[in-house]
């Protein structure tokens, strides 16, 4: 049975899965769905046509599924996504969707959204994704599983960050991100790989050897940077590799960061 404090309000509508705690002066729209288990901790406003992933926990003062922060938004329906075991931590704010970037802004599975973030219209996060604390996300940008963005950092709208990527602290992002790629200075260079990262993961030596190569060929090779990245694909056996290849060769409204940009 789910304990919703007397404080809040839920509208009629609402649709509040099983075993969910809801504490006081909280908001839940007509139009929300809460699947089970799901926490809201306090003052937590959910609005719009939302949905909220089993085991998910919203910290104070967090608001999810307001109208983007777009002056085309003409009030057309649009949705925010949110799948399961997501810890949502305070001030955080989840804008939906709009009409012109296909209608939802989605976050996939067990990510942690740090205090006073910002997910903008239109965001697509993968899974196991880590945003510091105050650290914001415009919109159409899509964010790949595994990636960390550090606190007080930006991300341009519609730039693609690739799986397993890192990006310092206090960094401006306004260019792709190949995937294991590492991000920092205040400009957003692209400054080696996310090797702390692999390594946790358990990538094999091989694979990281491999991928320090192609990293230094993108850097230093011949041709252009995606002249540099078609003759990579055509000559690795590193599924890695054969990633970053893909990642780069893939449809994007931005420019890549490339080594020493």
């Amino acid at each position: 049975m789910s304990q919703i404090h007397p404080s809040s309000v839920i509208e009629d509508g609402a649709v509040i899965g099983a075993d969910c705690t809801i504490g006081p002066f909280c908001v839940v729209g007509p139009d929300v769905r809460l699947g089970d288990r799901v926490e809201l901790k306090s003052h937590v406003v959910v609005t719009g046509d939302t949905e909220i992933g089993d085991d998910s926990v919203i910290f104070s003062f967090a608001v999810i599924g307001e109208i983007p922060q777009d002056l085309k938004f003409k009030g057309e329906q649009c949705s925010v996504v949110i799948g399961a075991r997501n810890r949502i931590r305070e001030h955080v704010t989840v804008n939906a969707g709009t009409e012109g970037g296909g209608g939802i802004t989605r976050i996939g599975n067990d990510n942690l959204l740090m205090a006073g973030c910002h997910i903008a219209h239109d965001v697509h996060v993968g899974n196991h994704v880590v945003i510091v604390n105050s650290a914001a996300i415009a919109g159409h940008v899509v964010i790949d599983d595994n990636v960390i963005i550090g606190g007080l950092s930006g991300v341009h709208q519609f730039v693609r960050i690739g799986r397993g990527a890192i990006v310092g602290a206090v960094t401006m992002v306004t260019n792709d991100v190949i995937p294991y790629g590492l991000v920092q200075a205040p400009r957003g260079e692209l400054d080696g790989l996310n090797l702390v990262g692999l390594k946790r993961r358990g990538v094999s030596r091989q694979d990281i050897t491999s991928l320090r190569a192609a990293f230094q060929m993108l850097a230093q090779g011949e041709g252009t940077f995606h002249e540099r990245a078609k003759r990579l694909g055509d000559e690795t056996e590193s599924d890695y590799v054969r990633e970053i290849v893909e990642f780069v060769m893939g449809d994007s409204d931005r420019s890549f960061l490339t080594p020493g940009s």
